[in-house]
């Protein structure tokens, strides 16, 4: 019964991340906003139910103190473990509004967090606080997002119509087509998808660890590696489903902008409202101030250059991220057993892995900028070299435009 259950988990996972990245993606196209936004909104806020529900139980139990952990350790797993393990089934373009306006926003509600957290009390007004700036966030951005697809669709056509190819295209269930004769139609059919889909992978997400969780004590796992590996890792499991789908369907950029979306949502609205619900506050370790939120803040600063370079997170980069969050599981576990393979453990992340990577991501960000700096030269010779006849050609060859020999200069950036 709990190999059942373990594989009925893993199904409903599938069929609910299918059901809600067709739906999500047909929504988009429908109303007119981009995979992007609706990866930050609507898909975010449904993949964090898992969390939203294990911490606000956890408030109306008597144990607000859980939720900061819950919060923390899945905003850990969805970057690191998550989109590490989605970039690993194929690179995931990064579009320029999350590197300049998201993952920094993402950042500052970590740190928001922190200071928050460092008297060791998140209040009922903190609470408030963080609730406020999250809707604040997701007002503007979808404000934004339709005032630019307003733009771009007057600058291509006067008339707005109703495409069923268009609603149905990509991602999007195509039987459904005969359902879609309507705008009206279309979205409903869409939202019935996204309901359909949360509810399945809220369902497979508990399935999965109630059987995971039955494995490991039947195998005699402690009750504390359980909860660092299989209830970190299960209430992130939506995330993870849904980001891979996401991706092997195409649509990419929903994949990024749904980790990133999650992770402010988990901070805004389920720290939030946890705070809200508990009389008096969450309360926070001094272990949690000192080492697991720093941890967070650093694993999303770690995000922006991994974005920048090439506005894409490639193959090597997600294997990079798995292996950190892999030797952070491994160092909680060594931690809390107090073995004695901890202290050359921590002396080895900390003067060789971690400095090398630093210096790895320093040399990505630092080429990056060198390669920006030379399309910048090249587009500004581009006016002479074109009004000279002998060096036209020039103001054609640049990064990621093949020369006349079949070479190329620069490195390509994503689309």
């Amino acid at each position: 019964m709990t190999l059942l259950l373990l594989l009925g988990g893993f199904v409903l996972l599938v069929g609910g991340g299918e059901a809600l990245v067709r739906g999500a993606a047909s929504l988009g196209r429908t109303v007119g906003l981009s995979s992007l936004i609706i990866g930050l909104t609507v898909v975010s806020s449904a993949t964090s139910a898992p969390e939203l529900a294990v911490s606000t139980g956890a408030a109306l139990s008597g144990s607000p103190g859980l939720a900061l952990g819950n919060v923390v350790g899945s905003n850990i797993v969805n970057i690191l473990f998550v989109l590490g393990l989605t970039a690993i089934f194929g690179a995931l373009v990064v579009k320029v509004q999350l590197i300049k306006i998201d993952i920094p926003i993402m950042i500052g509600f970590s740190v928001i967090a922190l200071l928050m957290a460092l008297d060791g009390n998140i209040s009922t007004l903190e609470g408030s606080i963080l609730i406020g700036l999250l809707v604040v966030y997701l007002a503007v951005t979808v404000v934004l997002a339709r005032r630019q697809t307003v733009r771009e669709r007057e600058a291509s056509s006067p008339e707005e119509t109703f495409d069923v190819d268009r609603a149905v295209g990509g991602g999007s269930v195509k039987l459904t087509k005969g359902l879609r004769t309507t705008k009206a139609r279309s979205i409903i059919l869409d939202l019935v998808l996204l309901a359909g889909g949360i509810a399945l992978l809220v369902v497979g997400a508990q399935m999965l660890v109630s059987a995971a969780t039955s494995i490991a004590l039947s195998l005699g796992v402690s009750d504390l590696i359980i909860g660092l590996t299989i209830v970190a890792i299960g209430t992130s499991l939506p995330e993870l489903a849904t980001s891979v789908i996401a991706a092997l369907r195409g649509e990419r950029d929903m994949a990024v902008g749904n980790l990133v979306g999650s992770n402010i949502f988990n901070i805004g609205a389920v720290l939030g409202l946890t705070a809200i619900i508990s009389p008096l506050g969450v309360e926070v370790a001094s272990a949690a101030v000192n080492f697991d939120l720093p941890v967070m803040i650093a694993t999303a600063m770690v995000l922006l250059p991994l974005a920048f370079t090439s506005q894409a997170i490639g193959r090597l980069e997600g294997l990079v991220l798995v292996g950190l969050y892999s030797a952070y599981v491994v160092y909680l576990v060594l931690y809390a057993a107090g073995h004695a393979a901890l202290q050359p453990f921590s002396s080895a992340m900390l003067w060789f892995v971690l400095p090398i990577t630093g210096l790895w991501i320093t040399a990505l960000v630092g080429y990056e900028v060198g390669v920006m700096r030379t399309r910048r030269a090249a587009r500004a010779e581009q006016p002479a070299d074109s009004a000279d006849p002998g060096t036209s050609q020039l103001g054609t060859t640049g990064p990621g435009h093949s020369d006349p020999g079949g070479s190329k200069t620069g490195r390509t950036g994503a689309p």
